[in-house]
């Protein structure tokens, strides 16, 4: 007996489902603009946090963002743009924004 959805284009590899965070990135870059991680964050901390935290509880978010940026540009569905050009996902340091990958 074959298992019909092993045979798909991933090669014998389940699908994995994205992790929210990544979810609120691709939301973000939908456009076709240039986001900033800090946006998202807070977009982030605006639907989850209580109206009695801190204001700058999206700060707790940054983290989140950056590796799920990360793994998202190392899969080619994400730009990590700085200095106004594509930057290496495995090594790049300072600000950065985030640019949805050309569908080339």
């Amino acid at each position: 007996m074959t298992d019909e959805t092993n045979q798909s284009d991933n090669a014998g590899k389940p699908e994995i489902e994205d992790d929210p965070v990544a979810d609120y990135i691709l939301d973000a870059v939908a456009s076709g603009g240039d986001v900033a991680p800090q946006e998202i964050a807070q977009a982030i901390a605006d639907d989850r946090l209580k109206s009695s935290s801190p204001k700058d509880a999206w700060r707790k978010y940054m983290t989140a963002v950056r590796q799920q940026a990360i793994h998202l540009a190392r899969d080619g569905r994400l730009h990590i743009i700085r200095k106004g050009k594509i930057a290496d996902p495995n090594d790049f340091k300072g600000l950065y924004k985030l640019r949805k990958a050309s569908d080339v």
